[in-house]
């Protein structure tokens, strides 16, 4: 007869996501996972499969999150708005100021030597660009931005700052800086070069 859970399955797979989120996986072992999820090593294995499969379950559970607060931002605002809010968020989430992105973080460290880690990578910037392009188009068609661009070479364009602010904001706490990049961005928007 088998035992029934002694926790919160999220619960724990969120400690597992803050230990990944501050080490990175070749850092963490499965007896940090153990001491930090508070659970015992078989119920690690029971209920999340080996290091690896955890990882990835955390990965998920991060996308997740990130794409509940995009959707969340976005909203009866102006286009630009949103796009700031957007921007906004990488800059005043704690956990971004403090440790990065998770999702770039394990682009960096895994996407080279693991397939599976570098497809969800790619459909997590697939998605975003989307994002931005079906937010680019909204504000084409509104006047909010100048038609001169094209909305697919500029929705990458808004992704790569976003990743590159998401770094940045890791590694610097110039708020200043980070707020001149977003509105360099939002100037872009509304004039061609």
């Amino acid at each position: 007869m088998s035992r029934n859970k002694q926790f919160d399955t999220d619960a724990v797979l969120l400690r597992a996501m803050e230990l990944f989120w501050y080490q990175g996986y070749e850092k963490t072992s499965v007896q940090d996972l153990v001491d930090h999820m508070g659970i015992h090593r078989k119920s690690i294995y029971d209920t999340f499969g080996d290091k690896r499969t955890l990882y990835l379950a955390v990965v998920d559970r991060y996308l997740q999150m990130i794409q509940s607060k995009m959707k969340r931002l976005i909203d009866d605002l102006s286009v630009k708005k949103i796009i700031k809010n957007l921007f906004c968020m990488v800059m005043d989430e704690d956990n971004f100021r403090q440790q990065g992105c998770l999702m770039v973080n394990s682009m960096v460290e895994l996407s080279l030597h693991d397939e599976e880690v570098r497809s969800k990578s790619q459909d997590y910037l697939e998605k975003t660009e989307r994002i931005f392009c079906e937010l680019i188009q909204e504000g084409q068609r509104t006047g909010e931005i100048s038609a001169q661009w094209d909305p697919v070479m500029l929705s990458q364009f808004l992704m790569n700052t976003m990743t590159g602010l998401r770094v940045l904001v890791k590694t610097s706490q110039d708020r200043e800086r980070f707020e001149n990049i977003v509105d360099m961005n939002l100037k872009i928007l509304e004039h061609p070069m």
